[in-house]
């Protein structure tokens, strides 16, 4: 026997062909094989009474404690160590069935099928077509039945070994697909990591290590040379803004960018910096597929306006594939900057364009246009 807890040998693909997922039948296989237990009992009805009924009810009821034992008891389906035992009991009582029920005695062939189909697999086929035979052909075969062929038992047998392997089938892939997703999940995880590290390695190691170098020149030269000293503490200090501004843009790089979240910052942004803006409340009229490519222009067109523009207003306009930032102020200050060019970068990955420019009397506009969902039903 097996300690508590313990997979016993052959456990796994080998020993457990089907791999079942809680290595339990479903309930509403359960269910189902009442109904042959029910089919044997009409049979006991049927074709006897008195005594023989009563020895027919109880081999009927020892052949249901069996297959509960295997199946319900213990939650470790087909591994208990008196599994083989219990299911030749169960042979020996549907057997013992046949002078009470005749050939509905065979219906409870049909509930054998589950455990052995289980523990066996495939190699179970032969045993299964071979009771799924007898069911037909030996209640014919006894002349004092004076019975036809009866498919109901070999139908039953035949149909549950098709119901059992294709359900077992089914739990299997979808354990296999649950692993691959949480293999993916971790690997994309660890990527991700390595990939923060990297760009935090990239955009820290120079400058800490150059803030590092020149905090320790400007100790020593405080004493000797207080000019000097002073200059290495604003080079420190250049240094050190350069490096927070470069991990506030990665930073930024790794939170989702959205329409509407854009326009809501935008929002408070031109609210403190004195503009009046209208922004649109909404974005439905907006593709989905655009959402947060166009919500990387408002982040860059309505921060443009905030530092450089001097503006007093400033619009938003939305379209389904486009966006349009237009302000009134002196405009042509952040037309080359850095933002600007990553814009025109993701954007032209995209197919789209970007129109930066003054507008006439005062102002500047920028607009983005990108290319419009494919909506042909073909």
């Amino acid at each position: 026997m097996h300690d508590a807890g313990e997979e016993p040998a052959g456990a796994g693909p080998a020993g457990d062909p089907l791999g079942w997922v809680e290595r339990r039948p479903p309930r509403f296989l359960l269910a189902g094989l009442l109904g042959y237990v029910g089919a044997t009992a009409a049979g006991v009805a049927q074709y006897s009474s008195g005594a023989d009924a009563a020895a027919g009810y109880a081999f009927l009821a020892a052949f249901c404690f069996c297959f509960l034992a295997i199946a319900l008891w213990t939650g470790r389906l087909y591994w208990l160590p008196w599994f083989w035992p219990l299911v030749g009991a169960m042979s020996v009582l549907t057997v013992a069935e046949i002078p009470f029920a005749r050939g509905n005695a065979f219906y409870l062939a049909a509930v054998l099928v589950v455990p052995v189909l289980g523990r066996l697999g495939r190699r179970a086929a032969w045993p299964i077509a071979v009771v799924a035979i007898a069911s037909l052909v030996l209640p014919s075969a006894v002349p004092s039945w004076h019975e036809g062929l009866d498919w109901g038992p070999t139908i039953s047998v035949v149909f549950t070994a098709f119901l059992v392997y294709a359900f077992a089938e089914i739990m299997t892939a979808n354990r296999a697909l649950h692993d691959a997703q949480l293999e993916i999940a971790q690997l994309a995880s660890q990527a991700e990591r390595s990939r923060i590290a990297r760009d935090l390695h990239d955009l820290l190691g120079h400058s800490l290590t150059a803030i590092t170098v020149k905090a320790a020149l400007a100790r020593r030269l405080a004493s000797s040379d207080q000019a000097g000293s002073v200059r290495e503490i604003r080079e420190v200090e250049e240094l050190s803004r350069q490096a927070l501004a470069d991990v506030r843009a990665a930073v930024s790089n790794y939170q989702e960018v959205t329409l509407a979240g854009e326009l809501a910052r935008g929002r408070e942004l031109l609210r403190a910096t004195g503009v009046v803006a209208e922004l649109p409340s909404a974005t439905d009229v907006v593709d989905p597929s655009h959402d947060q490519l166009l919500g990387w222009a408002v982040r860059e067109g309505i921060t443009n306006v905030a530092r450089h523009a001097q503006a007093t207003h400033c619009t938003v306009t939305l379209g389904s594939a486009m966006v349009e930032i237009a302000d009134d102020g002196v405009g042509g200050v952040a037309s080359c900057g850095n933002g600007l060019t990553g814009l025109r970068g993701r954007v032209s990955a995209t197919g789209g364009t970007v129109e930066a420019g003054p507008v006439s009397p005062r102002g500047w506009r920028l607009r983005v246009s990108l290319e419009p969902a494919n909506t042909d039903p073909r």
